[in-house]
């Protein structure tokens, strides 16, 4: 293996920009790729997250397009990338180290205007990046011919599997010319990523420089248990943010992209500066949330696993899975989004009760435990049940006064909010009015009669100024809305229950209407 870059067979344009870089060392995936890559044959490379697979084919393909022309709508290299933050990155990679070449790029990804694209194709581009479902429509459109494509290269392989890109990628090779070079990286190996390879690869040249799904030894990996509820979860992850020594940044997985959006918001809420990044978000709003992160103006980034491949951030110190992820091989692009270029890293995932049977599977795949750690007693979320944190019950007051604001009879005071949230069997009534237990059939007024009562507490709804004292018994007296309530027999533990509608009303006109009782 060659200890610089001098002795792999790039050009001098090439070495020159990747020393202006302050790379002098290649990794071992480069150094074992590069020489096959530049003797044109098939490859199919296998390394972890993180060890520079994307340099071990974009710097021999600039040294190989050194000679030659690209024609109008006819590229001749192809890179295709699984997602839009990955194609970009690729591009970024390319401007970096092709900086000496006039080379001409262009990205076709979704979410960018069709036209500006368009302009870039008819001029001729030597290197085409693309995300799969964008470069098919603009080949459908007649814009793309692939008949001149010199060099195929399908990065994430694993992930493209895995989203579903199959079909996509045998309808583009079926377009491309049979007499090409055809470049297949990826994090881990399976038996569909063998079936693909056989079936698109020539006498292909196996580089793998670690076993399959091994994470980095520069990762310090723990896990955490925590309690099942949202809330005490998320007061579990703000705990081990502020206790964790060394936190420059850190990026934050969910599963479910509508819990990177809550959480986002959450961590705002308490004074983290905090952004959200997901596959529903429009392409503008993902770049400036990313860019955001990389030049430290975010200090947290809640993501979906759009940021578990391929991400070149650097100096991410922590990285938290909030959920453990379900498919065990996520796990390890997740935690290699930290401790990068022989950087120490530290990854902390959140683990429930009912997550047991993925840490097995994760375990299994990396073959090695992950370290228990424990809340300490001072950062320890505080139940639910024992009524909120410091952090927890801003968030809780504003929740009460937005739903006031829409008319519930919730009252928004202190006095309201320092009441117990529980069902109180023994509600205010007048002295004159029986007791609920006393309270039978025949003496139950009618409709009619119950009416003007129920109005007269039904106090003014929206905006106005009622009191927390005038406003709490009614609160108290009106029977929780349960799903297992039964309304047939009019009570509610023991409170006379008057209608499903609660006793503030609004009560339907024809609930109203006097009835005959026997």
């Amino acid at each position: 293996m060659s200890d610089d870059f001098n002795g792999l067979g790039l050009s001098a344009k090439v070495i020159d920009a990747v020393a202006a870089s302050g790379y002098t060392k290649p990794t071992e995936i480069q150094a074992q790729a590069i020489p096959h890559v530049l003797q044109k044959k098939d490859i199919i490379g296998i390394a972890q997250t993180g060890t520079g697979k994307t340099a071990s084919f974009v710097l021999p393909m600039l040294t190989l397009l050194e000679s030659g022309r690209a024609r109008a709508r006819m590229p001749r290299t192809l890179i295709l990338e699984p997602t839009r933050e990955l194609a970009a990155q690729v591009s970024e990679n390319f401007e970096k180290y092709g900086k000496n070449n006039r080379l001409t790029m262009a990205l076709i990804i979704g979410g960018v205007s069709f036209e500006d694209q368009n302009k870039k194709l008819d001029r001729g581009v030597d290197v085409l990046i693309a995300t799969p479902g964008r470069l098919l429509d603009q080949i459908d459109r007649g814009k793309i011919m692939l008949n001149g494509v010199e060099i195929l290269v399908i990065d994430e392989a694993d992930r493209m599997l895995d989203m579903g890109f199959i079909d996509d990628i045998e309808k583009i090779c079926s377009r491309l010319p049979p007499r090409r070079q055809t470049l297949l990286f990826s994090a881990t190996m399976d038996a569909q990523i063998e079936r693909l390879t056989k079936k698109f690869l020539k006498d292909p040249v196996h580089v793998q420089v670690s076993r399959a799904a091994q994470t980095a030894d520069t990762i310090d990996q723990r896990s955490v248990r925590v309690p099942s509820s949202p809330e005490d979860k998320r007061a579990a992850l703000r705990a081990l943010i502020r206790a964790e020594d060394g936190l420059t940044n850190a990026i934050i997985f969910c599963n479910r992209k509508r819990d990177v959006a809550t959480l986002a918001r959450s961590l705002e809420r308490h004074g983290f500066s905090a952004g959200g990044l997901h596959g529903d978000m429009d392409q503008k709003s993902r770049t400036e949330t990313l860019d955001a992160f990389k030049n430290n103006r975010l200090m947290l980034l809640v993501a979906s696993d759009v940021a578990a491949r391929g991400l070149d951030i650097p100096a991410v110190s922590h990285v938290f899975n909030f959920d453990v992820p379900t498919h065990a091989e996520d796990y390890v692009h997740r935690i290699g989004r930290t401790g990068r270029a022989g950087r120490s890293g530290v990854s902390i995932t959140l683990r429930t009760p009912s997550d047991t049977k993925y840490i097995d599977a994760i375990t299994k795949l990396i073959g090695q435990d992950i370290p228990e750690a424990k809340l300490s007693a001072d950062t320890a979320a505080t139940p639910a049940a024992e009524g909120e944190t410091e952090v927890e019950r801003p968030a809780r007051a504003r929740r009460g006064a937005t739903r006031g604001r829409a008319g519930s009879s919730r009252s928004q005071g202190t006095q309201a909010e320092a009441a117990p949230r529980t069902r109180t069997k023994e509600p205010q009534r007048d002295s004159a009015e029986p007791a609920p237990r006393e309270r039978t059939e025949e003496a139950a007024p009618s409709r009619t009669e119950a009416a003007p009562r129920s109005r007269t507490e039904a106090a003014p709804r929206g905006r106005t100024g009622t009191s927390a004292e005038s406003r709490q018994p009614r609160r108290e007296s009106r029977p929780a809305r349960d799903e297992d309530q039964d309304w047939s027999g009019r009570k509610v533990d023991g409170i006379d229950a008057k209608s499903p509608f609660g006793a503030d009303g609004p009560i339907p006109a024809f609930l109203l209407r006097a009835t005959k009782l026997d």
